[in-house]
């Protein structure tokens, strides 16, 4: 079993910067493919980035593409998403996710979750 907790989350202007982490514990973390996902209030839940188990595949969601960028650091059990050029828009909880299939993009690939970090990205 993976349990993940995430940080990082917080108050930035747009244009700003912030970079989340999401900490795993036990000995498989380097096994699963690890995502990040958003949800705003009122909308369903939204990928953002996902990264294979070796690091060599990284997927990402049109709107952050350019901007966000996903890590691993298999030694440390973590994987972080490096948010550039926020935007209003971008203001959602972020989860992090781990998946025995793959850097999927679909929600429901994902077998465990954390309990997701805010972001607000102000005007």
């Amino acid at each position: 079993q993976v349990q993940l907790v995430e940080s990082g989350g917080g108050l930035v202007q747009a244009g700003g910067s912030l970079r989340l982490s999401c900490a795993a514990s036990g000995r498989t973390f380097s096994s699963y493919a690890m995502g990040w996902f958003c949800q705003a209030p009122g909308k369903e839940r939204e990928f953002v980035a996902a990264i294979s188990w070796t690091g060599s595949t990284r997927v990402y969601a049109d709107s952050v593409k350019g901007r966000f960028t996903i890590s691993r650091d298999n030694a440390k059990n973590t994987v972080y998403l490096q948010m550039n050029s926020l935007k209003p828009e971008d203001t959602a909880v972020y989860y992090c996710a781990a998946a025995k299939s793959g850097p999927r993009s679909i929600s429901r690939s994902y077998e465990y979750w954390g309990q997701g970090t805010q972001v607000t990205v102000s005007s």
